[in-house]
């Protein structure tokens, strides 16, 4: 895939892209397939793996036209197939990742799955709480409609089917849960490992709640860039 480097710390080893797909990455030094300046702005080709970007190298050499032809006709230069290209925020033809509730719920389940790293909006946590209510009020449903043709509501019987069902949709949502949850902190300027705190008697949900509810902290951090659809 194609993108472009928004930061890389060369003393630290550890840097951001963005991809064509609007989504963002973190690299390692041992992530580039050949040691090389990673200035900003620089566009590169890359493996997704997650979150993170793999076999990351420039392709600003392999893309740059030749002096006297941009000299000659910097326009068509300008628009050549082989000229870099630039995904980030502010790019004009680039792909935008879906800022929609809806679209931070299925991008949560689908490709942040097993992603901790980077930062989440509260526009998307409370997105992902919102659609993750309204499908676990429909699977209940589902489970009591089954369970009451079955005949196991007349209170004698467990409503296994029910049980089973929530428990399975738990269990397959709380990875991107917990994920979407240590991004949040991180977009607040906070270490991911305080979701911990949820295992606090009593107030720990609470003040997961309160982290959730701070405005996204409005400047790139050591987590990542501003997500997109923030104002700044």
């Amino acid at each position: 895939m194609r993108g472009e480097v928004l930061h890389y710390d060369e003393d630290q080893g550890f840097g951001f892209i963005t991809g064509a797909d609007g989504n963002r990455y973190t690299f390692a030094r041992e992530d580039l397939r050949r040691e090389a300046s990673m200035a900003r702005g620089t566009a590169i080709e890359f493996q997704p793996a997650g979150g993170r970007a793999r076999d990351v190298f420039s392709i600003r050499a392999q893309t740059a036209s030749p002096p006297a032809a941009a000299t000659a006709a910097p326009a068509q230069t300008a628009n050549a197939p082989g000229a870099p290209q630039h995904f980030g925020r502010s790019a004009g033809n680039g792909p935008a990742a879906a800022t929609g509730l809806w679209g931070y719920f299925w991008r949560g389940l689908t490709e942040n799955y097993f992603n901790f790293a980077g930062r989440a909006r509260r526009k998307e946590y409370w997105g992902f709480c919102l659609f993750w209510t309204v499908a676990l009020i429909v699977v209940v449903g589902a489970g009591l409609l089954i369970d009451d043709t079955m005949g196991n509501l007349d209170g004698s019987e467990l409503p296994v089917v029910t049980v089973g069902l929530c428990g399975i949709f738990l269990l397959a949502t709380a990875l991107p849960w917990i994920g979407l949850n240590v991004r949040r902190l991180h977009d607040i300027g906070l270490t991911g490992w305080l979701f911990l705190v949820v295992f606090i008697p009593t107030i720990g949900w609470l003040i997961i709640l309160v982290f959730a509810l701070i405005p996204t902290q409005a400047r790139e951090n050591q987590w990542g860039p501003v997500p997109t659809g923030v104002g700044i």
